[in-house]
């Protein structure tokens, strides 16, 4: 099934090249498959391949690295074509751009030639290991611990909740080398490492069961007494937590811009159900009580894809955008669960069985409202941003 275009913010041909090629690997890459990956668990490692030899997994880095050079509001808009089709996808690129971003942002020029060709050339995919079981919202009280020893550093730890776990070709790591993970000056001490997914010690336990999303991995992944050189700290020891927060500033747009490829895809549904059923002698469409349901949809979509393009032109110029990315990931994703529970009862009771889509991307709305800072520490930010004198 192809779906119906997107208006999309093209300056130019090139662009517009960039998101007719997305477009055309939505439809003939990811809609056949996702269906049946969702239903077995599948993860589509072969669906990156495909993207990274595309270049789609590497758009926001430099050309000079292997990158696509591209502005950070055509990145995103990517990114959601890409969840419209398929959120596991979508998200999963948004994920390994994450995890390269501190190497491209911190790293030093001799580790940038030597990772991040790789990193960027479309064959390996990242995972960002930062959550633990007993630190997710309060990511500075990691316990994780990294201890120098001679020209290596012993990492010892759990992380949880890491997509592509056991998957990744590497892993983004913040651990502590030094400090206590309570107390106020816990974000002090957390560096972070480069790691390789064959390093010994390094392995991922089994997969969470989750209730949507299933094709994307999800696991703790288990540092034991793996050795890591001092050669793949990234960043200065003990400032790796300024490092992460850069990092999810970032990625808070790429969630952002999953979930209005969510809620595109389940107004995309909602629209044409309510234009072939037919009630009474007319389209359900004809109805107002629907009619107003599908324009509060679209609406919300389109509210959120201009929230999430106006902090990521923000970005683009340079300029502060935290705030505004909090702002977007928090918005787009409420929309994206509001629109997704609509479309369900736009349906009835053919939106409730999981043989038709809209089932699932409720389900899959909801972990959008969690993921890379939940909805409440996304107010929390914009909040202080807001008491913080101008």
């Amino acid at each position: 099934m192809t779906a119906a275009s997107v208006e999309r913010d093209c300056p130019d041909e090139e662009t517009r090249a960039l998101f007719e090629l997305t477009s055309e690997l939505a439809d003939e890459v990811l809609r056949p498959k996702v269906d049946a990956a969702e239903r077995d668990e599948l993860f589509p490692r072969d669906a990156f391949r495909v993207l990274g030899r595309a270049g789609l997994l590497a758009l926001p880095y430099p050309e000079r690295f292997g990158g696509g050079g591209q502005p950070y509001q055509t990145y995103l808009q990517v990114v959601e074509e890409l969840s419209r089709a398929w959120l596991a996808v979508g998200l999963g690129v948004s994920v390994h751009t994450l995890t390269c971003f501190p190497l491209a942002t911190a790293g030093t020029p001799e580790q940038q030639q030597r990772w991040l060709p790789e990193m960027l050339g479309g064959e390996q995919l990242g995972a960002y290991c930062l959550s633990e079981p007993a630190s997710g919202s309060d990511a500075a009280a990691l316990r994780a611990t990294a201890q120098a020893d001679g020209p290596d550093y012993i990492v010892n730890g759990v992380k949880a909740w890491i997509s592509h776990a056991g998957q990744a070709d590497f892993y983004t790591l913040f651990a502590r080398t030094s400090g206590d993970h309570e107390g106020p000056d816990r974000a002090r001490g957390i560096s972070c490492l480069h790691v390789p997914a064959q390093t010994p010690g390094v392995s991922a336990a089994s997969a969470e069961h989750k209730m949507g999303l299933r094709a994307s991995v999800t696991a703790q992944m288990i540092f034991e007494d793996a050795r890591v050189p001092a050669s793949q700290l990234v960043g200065e020891e003990g400032k790796g937590f300024a490092i992460a927060l850069a990092a999810l500033d970032a990625g808070r747009l790429g969630i952002a811009a999953c979930a209005t490829g969510v809620a595109q895809a389940a107004l995309d549904a909602a629209v044409a159900w309510a234009r072939e059923r037919h009630q009474f002698g007319r389209p359900i469409a004809d109805f107002q009580g629907m009619s107003f349901l599908l324009a509060d949809m679209a609406t919300a979509v389109e509210a959120a894809r201009a929230l999430y393009l106006a902090a990521a032109r923000r970005k683009d110029r340079g300029l502060p955008y935290g705030p505004q990315a909090a702002m977007a990931k928090l918005f787009a994703s409420d929309a994206a669960m509001r629109v997704t529970t609509d479309a369900v009862q736009v349906l009835g009771g053919y939106g409730y069985v999981e043989d038709f889509p809209v089932a699932r991307l409720m389900r899959e709305a909801k972990v959008l409202q969690i993921v890379e800072g939940t909805n409440q520490i996304q107010r929390m930010v914009i909040g202080r941003s807001l008491a913080r004198p101008s």
